[in-house]
């Protein structure tokens, strides 16, 4: 498996996979315009036979030293293999690389955020979220997903 910053070239592929999972009501459906302005963001996982886009995560700067993890997904086929925690793992390494201090996530996957070491934490710790993202949601207000936060070390 390779992971690495994505490409012009990755995005279809990226909204394909996303596309399931917003379907299923597991995450935000993303635009082909969201994901081109965002393409920074996102990392990818790539099979390293056919070049084809295994999964996605994206870290998102929302504050001076606060990031979210979101948009994790993995092509249903290739679960279970250890593709979402290297994509986390990379997302909060450049984190770390970048001088962001806490990370956070909204998700129906508490339980595999929390084996990376987030731990639960109120929604409303999140404002910038709220104002800039939830307020487009379907689900707003009344969001059913958990919040978690991980603190990084200072270097």
């Amino acid at each position: 498996m390779i992971i690495r910053k994505a490409k012009i070239e990755d995005v279809i592929e990226i909204q394909a996979i996303l596309r399931e999972y917003a379907q299923a009501g597991r995450l935000l459906a993303r635009s082909l315009s969201d994901l081109y302005t965002n393409l920074r963001d996102t990392m990818v996982c790539l099979d390293p036979e056919t070049d084809r886009v295994l999964g996605c995560c994206s870290l998102h700067i929302v504050w001076e030293n606060l990031a979210e993890i979101r948009s994790l997904a993995v092509l249903a086929t290739h679960q279970h293999r250890g593709i979402g925690r290297r994509l986390v793992e990379a997302c909060i390494a450049e984190a770390g690389e970048l001088g962001i201090g806490r990370v956070f996530t909204l998700t129906y996957e508490a339980g595999f955020f929390a084996r990376l070491g987030f731990h639960h934490v109120d929604k409303n710790l999140f404002p910038q979220k709220v104002w800039a993202d939830c307020l487009h949601c379907p689900k707003f207000p009344n969001c059913d997903e958990t919040a978690l936060v991980l603190d990084l070390p200072p270097e």
